[in-house]
C-alpha cells in the first residue's frame, strides 16, 4: 500500500512539473521590451519551448535598424559559441557509431596535434578539451587577429601556446579545443565539420536556413545586421566577422524558431519527433557536469544561482532551485544564449543583434521567472546598476591610463626603425608600416594605427571607413624591444592575462635596391688579412666567410642589409677616400673590411 501512495506521489509530481506553461503573452512581451530598451538592442529574437512544441516565438525591433526592417523569429543571427553544443553532440554520435571514447587521447585521431609541452601530450584526454581544464588560456587573438580557412595549419599553432596552470587544475575557456574536436569528426567521418553538422543537425531537425558560414547566411534575405553599442550609447552597423577555420567553436547562424527544435532534441532524450538525432545515452550523459567553472557562486546578490560548472559545452547551475543547462555565444555584432530546464521540460531561446549584448540572459532569466512561477527579480534595474557600475569602472581605467602615461617622452628610435615584419608561431604574422609620419599595424585581417603613449610604448586603434577611431581599440600596449646592439628586435603584446607579454620577433622589411647597386657591391673585401666575398646569385646578395656557411644578405636599406637567421646581426655599405668599407655589425662589436 505505502508502495502503490509512493508511486502515485511520483507521478503526481511528474506531472505537475511537465504540465502546460501559462504565458501571459502581453506582459512577457512588456518585460521583454523593457529589457530592450534598457540594454539599447537593435533586435532580438526568443522561442520558447515546452515538451515538443513552441509555446512562444516572436522577434522585436529591427534586424536592420536603418532601414527600420523589423526581426521575427526566423530572421538569421549569428549565435557565436552556443554552436559548440553541436560540435560535442557529433563527438557523442561518434561515440556511438565509430567506438570513440571521451577519455581518449585525442593524438590518437589527429597525430599531428601538438601540445606546448609533453605533460599535454601525454595527458590531455577528449573530455579534458570539451570541460576546458586543459591549463591552457584562450589565445583567441591568434585566430581572430590572423585568421586562416585551414584548420590543420590553424591547430598547429596549438604546439606554441603556453598554459598557465596544470591540466585538470583550473576551469578556462578555449576555442582551439573546439577546433581540434571538430577536426577529429572530420577525420572520423571522411566529411568536413560543415558537412556533418548539415547531415546529422540542420536536415533531420528541419533547420533549412541555418548554416556554417557568412557567405552561405548572405544568400538568404531574412537575416540581420551586426551592431555595436558604441560609448554605451549609440549603435553602429559592424561588418560580418568570417570566423573561418575556428569553425567548430562557433560559425553556426540560425534563427530563434530554428533553434528550438534543437533545443527540443535535448528535452526528449535526443529525438525529435520521430526521429533519434542525439544517442539517447549521450543526452543523458552530457546533461551532467564535468568541471566547477569559478568558486560555484557567480553572483553573491543571487546565492541560490550556485553550483556553476561546465558540461559537454553546456554550462550547469541550479537557477533558484531549477537544474539549468545553457551556452551564450558573442561574435562581432551579435550575442545568443540557448538554455534548457531538463526537470522542468523547458527551453529557451534568446537571438540578438549586438556585440556583447547582456539582453540574451537577462531575457532568459526573465522568462525563466515568469513560465516558472519564480519569485521575479528586476532584470532591468540589476542591469542598469551593473551598467553604471561598468562605466565607472571605465572612467577610472580611462583616468589610471591617463595618470601613468609620461608626459613629454619620445621614442627611442626613428620611426623608420620600428617598421618590419613581426612574427610568432602560435599567432602568426604582421607588418609594422611607416605611412604619414606614423606607425601602422597591418594584420592579416584588419588594420590599426599605433598612437605613441611613452618611450617605446603604443597603442593600437583601428581603422573604419577609412578614419581612425581614437575612442575603441584593444586594450593593449604594443611594447617594442630592443637587442644588445639597440636595434628595435621584437615587439612584446600582453595577449593572455595569466600569461607574460608575448614576444613578436622583428624581421627588417626587406626593400627593393637596383641590380646596378647591389653589382657596386661585389667583390673581395679584406679582413685583417683574412678574404671575405660579397657576390649576386639570382637577385640575392650573398656573403661568405671562410670556414663558415654562406649567408644571405636581406636590403633593408640603400646600403644596408639583415644577415638572414641571425637576429641581430647586419652589415652596411660605406664609400671613404680609400675605397668602399663593408662593416660587419654584431653583437661583440663591429668589424671593418676594405674592398679589394
Amino acid at each position: 500500500m505505502k508502495i502503490r501512495l509512493l508511486t502515485l506521489l511520483f507521478l503526481l509530481l511528474h506531472t505537475l512539473a511537465f504540465s502546460q506553461v501559462k504565458i501571459n503573452e502581453k506582459q512577457l512581451d512588456e518585460r521583454l521590451r523593457a529589457l530592450q530598451k534598457a540594454t539599447q538592442t537593435v533586435g532580438f529574437s526568443v522561442a520558447i519551448v515546452q515538451g515538443n512544441e513552441v509555446v512562444y516565438s516572436k522577434g522585436f525591433g529591427y534586424r536592420d535598424f536603418e532601414n527600420e526592417t523589423p526581426a521575427d523569429e526566423k530572421t538569421l543571427f549569428a549565435i557565436g559559441s552556443s554552436s559548440k553544443a553541436f560540435t560535442v553532440a557529433l563527438l557523442g554520435i561518434m561515440e556511438d557509431e565509430k567506438g570513440l571514447k571521451f577519455t581518449d587521447s585525442p593524438k590518437k585521431y589527429l597525430p599531428e596535434l601538438e601540445f606546448y609541452n609533453d605533460d599535454l601530450n601525454n595527458q590531455v584526454t577528449i573530455l579534458d578539451m570539451i570541460s576546458h581544464r586543459t591549463g591552457l588560456p584562450r589565445h583567441d587573438l591568434s585566430w581572430y587577429l590572423f585568421p586562416t580557412e585551414d584548420k590543420d595549419s590553424l591547430l598547429a599553432r596549438v604546439k606554441y601556446h603556453e598554459p598557465f596552470t596544470g591540466i585538470r587544475e583550473q576551469w578556462y575557456y578555449n576555442n582551439f579545443m573546439y577546433l581540434a574536436q571538430g577536426l577529429i569528426t572530420e577525420k572520423l567521418t571522411g566529411k568536413s565539420w560543415e558537412d556533418n553538422i548539415k547531415t546529422r543537425f540542420f536536415l533531420p531537425l528541419k533547420m533549412a536556413t541555418s548554416n556554417t558560414s557568412i557567405a552561405e547566411m548572405q544568400t538568404h534575405e531574412n537575416i540581420s545586421k551586426g551592431y555595436v553599442l558604441e560609448n554605451f550609447e549609440t549603435n553602429e552597423v559592424t561588418p560580418y566577422y568570417n570566423i573561418a577555420a575556428i569553425s567548430p567553436a562557433g560559425s553556426i547562424n540560425s534563427s530563434a524558431i530554428e533553434m528550438a527544435n534543437w533545443v527540443k532534441v535535448w528535452l526528449n532524450k535526443g529525438k525529435f519527433n520521430d526521429t533519434q538525432v542525439l544517442p539517447e545515452a549521450y543526452v543523458e550523459k552530457a546533461i551532467n557536469p564535468l568541471m566547477l567553472v569559478g568558486g560555484g557562486i557567480g553572483d553573491k546578490q543571487f546565492p541560490d544561482q550556485h553550483l556553476n560548472s561546465y558540461g559537454f559545452a553546456w554550462f550547469l547551475s541550479s537557477y533558484k532551485g531549477h537544474y539549468r543547462l545553457e551556452h551564450g555565444g558573442n561574435i562581432d555584432g551579435f550575442s545568443a544564449n540557448v538554455s534548457f530546464f531538463p526537470t522542468d521540460s523547458l527551453g529557451i531561446v534568446v537571438l540578438t543583434n549586438q556585440d556583447g549584448s547582456s539582453l540574451p540572459s537577462l531575457a532568459r532569466n526573465a522568462i525563466s521567472d515568469e513560465l516558472l512561477e519564480l519569485e521575479k527579480t528586476d532584470w532591468e534595474a540589476y542591469y542598469l546598476e551593473k551598467l553604471a557600475k561598468a562605466k565607472e569602472q571605465n572612467e577610472k581605467s580611462e583616468a589610471e591610463e591617463k595618470a601613468n602615461t609620461v608626459a613629454n617622452t619620445q621614442p627611442s628610435h626613428s620611426l623608420a626603425e620600428y617598421t618590419g615584419k613581426y612574427q610568432h608561431p602560435g599567432y602568426g604574422t604582421f607588418k609594422v608600416q611607416l605611412e604619414n609620419d606614423s606607425l601602422w599595424a597591418q594584420f592579416p585581417r584588419e588594420k590599426m594605427h599605433l598612437a605613441h603613449t611613452h618611450y617605446d610604448i603604443f597603442k593600437p586603434h583601428p581603422v573604419k571607413d577609412g578614419k581612425v577611431d581614437p575612442e575603441s581599440g584593444l586594450a593593449l600596449n604594443f611594447n617594442f624591444q630592443t637587442n644588445d646592439m639597440g636595434d628595435i628586435s621584437a615587439l612584446k603584446i600582453k595577449l593572455e592575462p595569466t600569461l607574460d607579454a608575448i614576444s613578436f620577433t622583428r624581421s627588417p622589411e626587406e626593400i627593393a635596391v637596383s641590380e646596378e647597386k647591389l653589382n657596386s657591391l661585389v667583390g673581395l673585401y679584406d679582413l685583417s688579412g683574412t678574404e671575405l666575398k660579397i657576390s649576386l646569385e639570382e637577385g640575392q646578395v650573398r656573403l661568405l666567410v671562410p670556414g663558415q656557411p654562406e649567408y644571405t644578405l636581406i636590403p633593408t636599406g640603400e646600403n644596408e642589409f639583415a644577415i638572414k637567421g641571425l637576429s641581430g646581426f647586419k652589415v652596411k655599405f660605406e664609400e671613404q677616400e680609400e675605397g668602399l668599407k663593408m662593416h660587419l655589425i654584431q653583437p661583440n662589436g663591429t668589424f671593418t673590411a676594405t674592398k679589394k
